[in-house]
């Protein structure tokens, strides 16, 4: 089977099963999938938990949790805050009880399907500050700074290296990754969000490959919440094919579409949507006795 990209596991694990059609083994030693729901919303966890089936995937060993937000899309009227209500619950079990959490929003600010992660942290309740200044007042809320450090075309810093200096500083007990990824289905665009324990790739969404940030990298255990904004062009082009019936074309004809990314033509406000329910849930799954309601009069 030719190569489809994608950056979700769900999905990785779904093009092995296709692949594995006819085969005798039933399911991928080392990998677990289960469904649920959660505030009425698809779930799906995917643990790889051997380094076999982490190379068979193509992805770290860890937890992958996929939550479909199909309500968020049609606009019905509490999906945002059951969207946000969902990604705090699913979140929490994953992320350290205490200490200094870090968030940092991977992304161009520059490129709109790039703008996940910067606009997720102008969503972000940061409490670090209030917390030393004023913990009178504020004593009762877990501190948590929030950056958003750019790209190296516009900075000249790698993010990594912005992340690392500041984890090294503030000595976080843990830092939570956000930035945009890359899905294989149309489906799946805006409508997906992946949180995990295994760290992330910066740019990887676009194959603008940077240095890792995980617990290698920075010294502390790192977090991962990301959403597809983009398809690959070769790997749309090979799942329209497939959909149409029609036979793959050859290799050679499907490299020409591997710097291809296709993205909604309303990404500006489906981008917008997805990072405000990233904001108000990472706020709550580090601060639980606050409510939505709490959040909207703190940041709105």
């Amino acid at each position: 089977m030719t190569q489809r990209r994608t950056d979700l596991a769900v999905e990785a694990h779904q093009l092995w099963q296709e692949s594995a059609e006819g085969r005798a083994a039933s399911a991928l030693p080392g990998v677990q999938a289960q469904e649920g729901e959660q505030e009425g919303f698809s779930v799906t966890t995917v643990t790889i938990s051997t380094p076999e089936a982490a190379k068979t995937l193509g992805k770290p060993e860890g937890v992958y949790v996929t939550v479909e937000l199909d309500a968020l899309l049609r606009r019905e009227e509490d999906a945002f805050q059951r969207a946000a209500l969902a990604v705090s619950t699913l979140l929490k079990p994953l992320l350290p009880p205490s200490g200094t959490a870090l968030v940092v929003g991977l992304g161009n600010r520059a490129v709109t399907p790039d703008l996940i992660g910067p606009l997720t942290t102008d969503h972000m309740l940061v409490t670090r500050h209030l917390v030393e200044q004023a913990a009178d007042h504020f004593g009762h809320l877990r501190p948590v700074a929030s950056v958003a450090p750019g790209v190296l075309a516009s900075t000249g810093i790698e993010s990594g290296l912005v992340a690392a200096a500041l984890s090294q500083q503030l000595k976080p007990s843990c830092v939570i990754a956000v930035d945009a990824l890359a899905s294989r289905s149309l489906d799946r665009l805006c409508r997906t969000i992946q949180l995990s324990n295994t760290g992330i790739i910066p740019g990887s969404g676009v194959g603008n490959h940077r240095s890792s940030l995980d617990q290698n990298s920075l010294g502390v255990p790192v977090f991962s919440v990301g959403a597809p904004t983009v398809v690959n062009g070769a790997t749309l082009t090979l799942d329209l094919l497939e959909q149409a019936g029609a036979p793959a074309p050859e290799q050679d004809t499907l490299t020409r579409g591997q710097d291809l990314f296709v993205t909604p033509r309303d990404i500006d406000s489906k981008v917008a949507d997805i990072s405000k329910v990233l904001g108000y849930g990472i706020s709550l799954a580090l601060n639980p006795s606050l409510t939505i309601e709490d959040l909207v009069m703190l940041l709105e």
